[in-house]
């Protein structure tokens, strides 16, 4: 099959050159367009029970179900000053009859919007049209003014989302600009000429474009978020780079003997039947995302899926062709002399051997290590990005942290609590029923105040507030406005605020104690950010351990076809956990601890994104096995034509050891060039799939593979009978 490929490839060489041109040029059209199909939101498309508390709110009390919030701040004088009346006076001016704008809450129908020193407060502008946020926020910023005695920024849900799409493009834009130059100087190196160097990142960009176009057409079916553009153009580059490197190494060396076709021929039957292989091993591994409900997952799932694909057809169809078309010429245009393979395989060979004499050792040090390497993620954290992913310089980020130095983390996000009752809310019986209940709120001494009908002044009696809610011509003016935002009908809420962090236990527990409570015949839904983490969280890590045995599943079952063993891609699959676990606990280790975060430029966060630790599974379960499948291939190899282990061993790391550790380090760089980024959860992205590569490509490939199938010894290649009778023979790679 792909023999017949390659000779199909050599004869339309140029047709597939030229196919692919067009395909490339027709995606330049509409891959800069694609962020205009892309959202910022994450989580937003399920239901939970936070969501449902939100849409209650925003449906049956009318709040708007999407709003800015502008800050505002000063060292110099209170909020009460002349001077800073006229600075907000300023910025307000007209807002009131903007278009797009619904509502004006400040301080003087809610005086808990002043802080407890008096120099801060902050204005919510509730919006008509949840999409005219970020065409508002764009507007609002032209209103700052650059310096005064009253600092202003604007924040919110919509303000942070646009801040998160315009710093995810320059974060891709300087990532590209780091990758691509360390990555031809890297290719220059292991290849030794320009245009053999140049090949596989023609590849990666052919791939990354064209990708990205499909993506701005599927956008307009489905909610794709922000963060494909960097997942997509990190593996899609790193892949089709790494694939391209096998080819192009395996096509210069059956070129000696001379003959272009055959050397196009053999090197699609042999390092493009591995590509096939691994490149599908990878989509099964992304595809395990496209199974989540949230946009975050599911997008990611389908961008890195489809750049494997394209990855993968490119690397069968359009190099093949390109280096049919070049033939010999492959090898011109030298800048310096090439790594000397034997020195290279010798020095692989000999490393086998060590390690060989000493198997359990260096097994049981490595696995140690590896395991000790994961130990923090054991106090791992999830949460949700908030403002604190951006950098310090963008205002919805500084609207956020003068929102937390004033006023608190816990005032931020309160608690947010949809109540319905039976009946209208202001008969008595449900006047009672919800004094009792945010009577049992407060209870718990980390509540520090709470918003709602019966809290309005804590002198008043249930049965005075009965009474008042009986007539309501005996509600006090100054409280009028805030009731009637409250309640209506048979909906009415109830805001707790605590001064803890939102993704703190703490906070989590107060948000379960609420749950259990006795809800005195209301039906009550518990939202605002913490429930939300909690929800989401429930959801994601309820979901996470199918989709880890679907992707396990699938992969060990196509490597036990490929191998024809069950103990090879056994050991193959532990192995990837191990370096998996290891770099979850430096992910903790970094970012939730704070570690280097002076050195990498981040605000250490309080949690980690929730999502996070499975897009980091899935990426590195696929690119691992890449690695795994080329290394065991030549392995197996010499092992069916010799019969010894320990030989074959050797032999597959000497064949395979510079060739994979260079496509390790170029996958290094490009994912590396991404822990420059100025949006944490991709920096974080970025530097954990660094590290597990290393760890990959050092630890696991060099010492653990070896140590293990030392010890194994013939079982590596072990099947039951009754399974070999139905595998298929096939032929080996190389």
């Amino acid at each position: 099959m792909f023999a017949a490929l390659g000779r199909f490839v050599f004869r339309y060489r140029w047709f597939l050159i030229g196919f692919w041109v067009l395909v490339f040029a027709a995606s330049l059209v509409f891959a800069p367009r694609v962020s205009d199909v892309l959202t910022g939101e994450a989580y937003e498309d399920v239901p939970t029970e936070a969501t449902q508390a939100s849409a209650i709110i925003q449906r049956d009390l009318g709040q708007s179900p999407s709003s800015l919030t502008a800050v505002f701040s000063s060292d110099s004088f209170g909020v009460t000053d002349p001077r800073f009346q006229q600075a907000m006076a300023a910025f307000l001016s007209g807002l009131d009859q903007h278009p797009q704008i619904q509502s004006i809450t400040t301080y003087a129908s809610l005086p808990s919007l002043v802080s407890t020193d008096g120099k801060a407060t902050f204005v919510v502008l509730a919006l008509r049209d949840p999409n005219a946020g970020k065409a508002l926020y764009a507007e609002l910023k032209t209103r700052l003014p650059a310096s005064g005695d009253v600092r202003i920024a604007v924040t919110g849900l919509a303000a942070v989302n646009s801040d998160i799409m315009e710093v995810s493009e320059r974060d891709l834009q300087r990532a590209e600009m780091i990758s691509l130059p360390l990555v031809l100087l890297a290719l220059i190196v292991v290849f030794g000429t320009l245009l053999a160097a140049g090949a596989p990142l023609i590849v990666g960009a052919v791939s990354v474009v064209t990708t990205l176009a499909l993506v701005y057409f599927l956008g307009h079916y489905t909610d794709m978020s922000v963060f494909v553009l960097n997942v997509a153009s990190m593996l899609g580059l790193g892949i089709a780079i790494d694939y391209s490197l096998f080819l192009v190494s395996r096509f210069r060396e059956e070129l000696k003997n001379g003959d272009v076709e055959r050397a196009t021929v053999t090197t699609v039957a042999t390092a493009g039947k591995a590509i096939f292989f691994s490149g599908a091993i990878t989509f099964a591994a992304m595809m395990g995302l496209v199974f989540f409900k949230f946009t975050i997952l599911r997008s990611m799932g389908i961008g890195g899926g489809l750049v494997v694909l394209i990855s993968m057809l490119a690397a069968l169809t359009f190099l093949p062709a390109v280096l049919a078309a070049a033939g010999t010429k492959i090898n011109a245009l030298p800048m310096i002399p090439r790594w000397g393979q034997s020195k290279g395989g010798s020095f692989w060979h000999n490393l086998a051997v060590r390690v060989m004499k000493r198997p359990i050792v260096v097994m049981v040090v490595t696995v140690a290590l590896l395991l000790a390497l994961g130990v923090p993620f054991l106090s791992v954290r999830m949460g949700e990005p908030d403002a604190t992913i951006l950098p310090e310089n963008v205002s919805s980020r500084q609207g956020y942290d003068m929102l937390k130095e004033s006023f608190g983390e816990g005032a931020i996000s309160p608690i947010a609590i949809a109540v319905k009752t039976t009946g209208d809310v202001f008969q008595p019986e449900n006047i009672g029923a919800l004094y009792d209940f945010t009577r049992d709120i407060a209870q718990d001494g980390r509540v520090r105040q709470i918003d709602s009908l019966v809290t309005i002044d804590p002198s008043i009696t249930k049965q005075q507030y009965q009474m008042l809610y009986s007539n309501p011509s005996l509600i006090p003016p100054q409280y009028r406005t805030l009731v009637s935002g409250m309640a209506k009908g048979e909906t009415t809420m109830i805001r707790v605020t605590t001064d803890l962090s939102p993704v703190s236990t703490e906070a989590k527990e107060v948000v379960d104690r609420i749950r259990s409570l006795d809800k005195k015949g209301l039906e009550v839904y518990v939202g605002g950010l913490t429930a939300g983490i909690d929800d989401v969280v429930d959801i994601l890590y309820r979901d996470f351990p199918w989709i880890i045995l679907f992707v396990v599943v699938v992969i060990y079952g196509a490597l036990v076809l490929f191998f024809r063993s069950v103990i090879l891609p056994l050991k193959a699959v532990v192995m990837d956990g191990l370096s998996i676990v290891a770099s979850y606990g430096a992910l903790v280790f970094i970012f939730q601890q704070g570690h280097f975060s002076n050195v990498l430029g981040f605000t250490q966060q309080q949690s980690v994104e929730a999502s996070l630790p499975i897009i980091m599974f899935c990426i590195l379960f696929g690119l691992s096995m890449d690695y795994e499948v080329f290394l065991l291939s030549r392995v197996k190899e010499a092992y069916d034509a010799t019969g010894e282990n320990t030989f074959a061993v050797a032999l597959g790391l000497e064949r395979t050891g510079g060739i994979i550790t260079s496509a390790a380090l170029i996958m290094v760089l490009v994912s590396v060039s991404f822990a420059f980024a100025d949006i944490v959860v991709i920096k974080a992205l970025g530097l954990g799939i660094a590290i597990a590569i290393c760890l990959d490509a050092t630890i696991v490939r060099s010492l653990l593979v070896p140590a293990t199938m030392r010890i194994l010894g013939k079982w590596n290649w072990w099947a039951p009978g009754f399974l070999r009778k139905v595998l298929p023979a096939g032929k080996n790679l190389h």
